[in-house]
């Protein structure tokens, strides 16, 4: 018998009815069963809900023990057949086990209505498109008895809605609230590379440059003359541009200088750091902080050009350290402006970024975005306001790059008689951008030109170019703060005229890597031959005057280019140079990470793999052990007291070059203003003030104080050891007019 419901339930199941009961009374009779008549599959089929294969393995109707509920309507002498029937089959126990085990959880086959004792039944499967069987199963307008003992006057059976299922259907996923999505924005956010890429660059900038974060407000890193200087002028602009705008190239130093803050590179592009926080502590702080960020930013501005240009990840990140932490520039820690170079490579990247162009994949206009081309002139831009040393070689940088672009633009569209799409968008972006970075450095020029009418022998001659041109043995000379290199190459150094501007080593294993990048790269030969070239040019550019007097390299650019005859240290060039061999770098690894990924992808079982991944990171590790420093940090001399309540215009003595850089960096505290100041070069008015003051205190150089306009003289006990003040600083001054104050380890003069 054909079945149909769950097993073991209990639930009685429709009999068959009409013609179908008249053909199962005849097979009781007889005590056989009796073929019953094939179903047309025209007929429509009125069925239950367990009609489906996987309804079980019992007979229609079947009670767990074997007995039979039909229907009310049945006669009682039906039920009594039915009944002998059942005993009379004694091989029903086989039947119901040859059920049974054609059902099974989740099962689709048909159950068998056959028996080993009668023979299997003929055309036993179901007919099609019919709720009836050829074995007794429910025909046509069976009626359906429901557990609820209620009966269908029409003999229609039950419909069962498909909600029987539900119970072991998957719940519905809930609707994330925005706690949710906000949580998963974040969360995607935290593990992009760019993140990761920043975070690391981040901790490994604190890493590579402690202790400088040991003590922030008591230290500088190298030395305390020239970073004072540098925290001193973050501190002014932050302060000027809240309380007076209009004043920021008229500073407190140098009084009464005009144009005085463009005696040196500003690092405007600092500001908004500056105006937060006050005071000398402060201010030493501030540079601190921006310090690691500078050099966080160079990695990460590095690593992302290289990535846009077509390095994997461990080639671009290759490329960004030793771009930050090339040993040469360790030489250089104590000058915030030549380590504030990160908005290079960065407005690079987002320049090619924008115009849909990389080294390895060239030029795919489907991937140009107007908004990163916005982007990149806005970064290039702000670097240029963090001075001109850097600044100037980039600025004549983009400039020869955007005179290139268009000629090959315009030779190519003349060579195939197609226009090379480009697009108006980006088009308006590149002018727009442009204008913005030219009317930028027009303004910061604008103050640097005054500077050179108003004091002419400030600026430099060819003479003074040749004492810092570095020597070819340079580019393989370490300074004294490299930790691998430097006590290696003391003799080395001792060779050289002027050693912290002409050790320029940007790495041996750098050159190593730049070396094998020339014959094993992803980069294609013509693109590793002019990386190449720009190496070589940058270095002879670097040299100055060394290489061949300069006459095809450097002296042309002194003599033509505007503001190139400011910048009086070639050998800072060699940024370009590292920069370019980072890139040949970033092309070898790639290549050896990219044929690692097809080897243990080739490998069953796949076991070296994991040891093969970890071998493509040792080019970086040892770039990075290869900019480890020993750069001290020294102490901060302290703010004398007298200098927080002394009203300006002062002079502080003793007065040079260095003492007056921490003198800059003590008027931090209300800014008042001062004659002293140090810088590229001293005005020569400082030289007259020095100069008259030595004989202070006496009539003459009282004066002439006066007639300079200033008020206080400061004279510092601590400084004066060897010095004529040593004499003269407890001097009586009553016959002069003047005032004399004891103020902590200063003698205040009021003049």
């Amino acid at each position: 018998m054909t079945t149909s419901g769950q097993p073991g339930t209990g639930n009685a199941r429709p009999t068959p009815t009409g013609a179908a009961a008249e053909s199962q009374s005849a097979t009781t009779a007889a005590g056989t069963p009796t073929q019953p008549d094939r179903t047309s599959d025209k007929a429509p089929a009125e069925t239950t809900a367990d009609h489906s294969p996987a309804g079980g393995g019992k007979a229609a109707g079947a009670t767990p023990n074997g007995d039979s509920e039909v229907d009310p309507a049945t006669s009682g002498a039906a039920k009594k057949d039915a009944a002998r029937r059942d005993d009379k089959q004694g091989d029903r126990t086989k039947q119901d086990d040859a059920a049974k085990q054609g059902v099974g959880e989740g099962s689709t086959a048909t159950s068998d209505t056959t028996t080993k004792g009668t023979g299997p039944a003929k055309d036993s499967e179901p007919a099609k498109d019919s709720g009836a069987t050829k074995d007794s199963e429910p025909a046509k307008g069976a009626k359906a008895g429901g557990t609820d003992g209620t009966d269908k006057a029409d003999s229609e059976a039950k419909p069962v809605g498909p909600e029987r299922w539900e119970a072991f259907a998957s719940a519905p996923e809930p609707k994330p609230s925005i706690f949710s999505r906000v949580g998963r924005a974040v969360g995607r956010f935290l593990i992009h590379e760019w993140t990761l890429a920043a975070l690391g660059a981040l901790a490994l900038a604190v890493l590579m440059t402690w202790p400088t974060l040991r003590y922030p407000r008591y230290t500088l890193p190298q030395d305390y003359w020239d970073p004072s200087l540098q925290a001193w002028q973050m501190a002014w602009s932050g302060h000027i541009l809240l309380a007076e705008p209009a004043r920021l190239w008229q500073s407190n130093t140098f009084f009464p200088e005009l144009w005085s803050f463009a005696f040196s590179d500003t690092l405007l592009g600092y500001a908004p750091a500056g105006m937060l926080g006050s005071g000398p502590e402060d201010a030493v702080l501030r540079y601190n902080i921006m310090f690691v960020l500078a050099h966080a930013l160079a990695t990460f501005g590095a690593y992302a050009l290289a990535r846009q240009l077509g390095a994997g990840r461990i080639g671009a990140a290759v490329a960004g350290v030793s771009y930050t932490y090339a040993p040469w520039l360790l030489a250089q820690a104590g000058h915030l402006h030549v380590l504030s170079n990160g908005g290079i490579p960065l407005a690079l990247a987002m320049l090619a970024r924008g115009h849909g162009w990389s080294l390895r994949h060239g030029y795919r206009p489907e991937r140009r975005h107007d908004g990163w081309v916005y982007a990149g002139w806005l970064v290039a831009a702000w670097q240029l306001s963090l001075g001109f040393g850097i600044g100037l070689p980039f600025a004549y940088f983009l400039a020869g790059a955007v005179l290139v672009t268009a000629v090959l633009f315009f030779v190519r569209r003349l060579r195939t008689g197609q226009a090379v799409p480009f697009g108006r968008r980006l088009f308006v972006a590149d002018v727009l951008g442009g204008v913005l970075f030219a009317g930028v450095g027009l303004l910061m020029a604008f103050p640097f030109f005054k500077v050179t009418e108003l004091h002419p022998y400030a600026e430099r001659t060819i003479g003074d170019i040749s004492l810092f041109s570095p020597p070819a043995s340079g580019f393989v000379t370490a300074p004294g703060e490299s930790r691998i290199w430097g006590g290696l190459h003391e003799g080395a150094r001792a060779a050289l005229p002027w050693h912290p501007e002409m050790t320029l080593l940007p790495g041996f294993v750098l050159y190593a890597l730049a070396a094998g990048g020339l014959f094993f790269s992803v980069w294609r030969l013509r693109h590793r031959l002019l990386l190449l070239a720009g190496v070589l040019l940058t270095m002879a550019f670097a040299m100055g005057t060394r290489f061949f007097d300069g006459t095809f390299t450097y002296v042309p650019l002194f003599e033509h280019l505007p503001g190139w005859s400011g910048l009086r240290t070639p050998g800072r060039l060699m940024l370009w140079t590292t920069l370019l061999l980072g890139l040949l770098a970033a092309g070898a690894v790639t290549a050896l990470t990219d044929r690692v990924r097809e080897l243990t992808a080739q490998r069953i079982p796949s076991w070296p793999g994991p040891w093969l991944r970890m071998a493509t990171l040792l080019p970086l590790l040892l770039v990075t052990v290869e900019g480890l420093n020993t750069t001290p940090h020294p102490v901060v001399p302290t703010q004398p007291a007298a200098m927080r309540s002394a009203e300006g215009p002062l002079l502080v003595l003793p007065s040079n070059q260095s003492l007056d850089q921490h003198v800059m960096l003590w008027s931090t505290s209300g800014f008042p203003d001062v004659v002293n100041g140090g810088s590229g070069f001293t005005p020569r008015l400082l030289d007259d003030v020095r100069r008259v003051s030595q004989s202070f205190p006496d009539q003459t150089s009282v004066d002439y104080l006066r007639t300079l306009g200033v008020r206080t003289v400061v004279l510092l006990r601590g400084q004066v050891a060897g010095t004529p003040w040593e004499i003269s600083i407890d001097a009586p001054v009553e016959s002069l007019g003047i005032s004399r104050q004891e103020v902590g380890d200063a003698v205040v003069y009021r003049l």
